[in-house]
């Protein structure tokens, strides 16, 4: 008798237990929200070319006197409780700027600084062009709670400095939102 009682008891656990969470829901302001499963990279990827098409088709980048446009990309900063490789973002950056003929990017890859070096002391000549630009991005993580309810924006910001003038010549930021709920975990 007793095993017919726990048995059902035990098969029950894991119906209760997913049943809590409801799935997050990705908001875009002034529109309605669409239903996911989930926050992924390619949310972050979209907000990214979306940053980058802007740049692109601004009138920044053709206004150096030697095209194209050579720009230092940085790291992205990740500042949010979601763990991912930001260098996904990073590589479609550069891919996306070299591949539209406005601009040629550069980093800290350690490979290609030392084979700069080397050619420089080999050569015995600076025929190396400094940066016009330096490009930076950042991720930020706001979460409002009503309830049982919470949003969480992840905004993503993209910066463009001009390294003749330290000015900030262009900026965009675009903004992912997630609907949540929690339902109270009780015995």
């Amino acid at each position: 008798m007793k095993n017919k009682i726990i048995f059902p008891i035990i098969a029950a656990i894991p119906l209760f237990f997913n049943g809590c969470a409801t799935p997050p829901r990705y908001v875009t302001p002034g529109a309605p929200p669409p239903v996911t499963s989930g926050l992924d990279i390619q949310k972050f990827t979209a907000a990214a070319n979306d940053a980058v098409n802007e740049l692109l088709a601004s009138d920044v980048l053709g206004k150096v006197s030697n095209p194209p446009a050579v720009i230092f990309v940085s790291h992205i900063v990740n500042n949010t409780g979601q763990q991912f490789d930001t260098d996904l973002l990073t590589k479609k950056i550069t891919s996306a700027l070299n591949q539209s003929g406005k601009a040629v990017t550069t980093s800290t890859d350690p490979a290609a600084k030392g084979y700069q070096q080397e050619n420089q002391f080999l050569n015995d000549q600076q025929n190396t062009r400094l940066p016009d630009f330096t490009l930076s991005g950042k991720i930020i993580e706001t979460i409002d709670r009503a309830g049982s309810t919470s949003v969480t924006t992840y905004t993503f910001q993209l910066s463009l400095n001009d390294t003749k003038t330290a000015y900030q010549v262009w900026e965009g930021d675009k903004e992912i939102g997630v609907i949540s709920s929690q339902r109270p975990v009780g015995f």
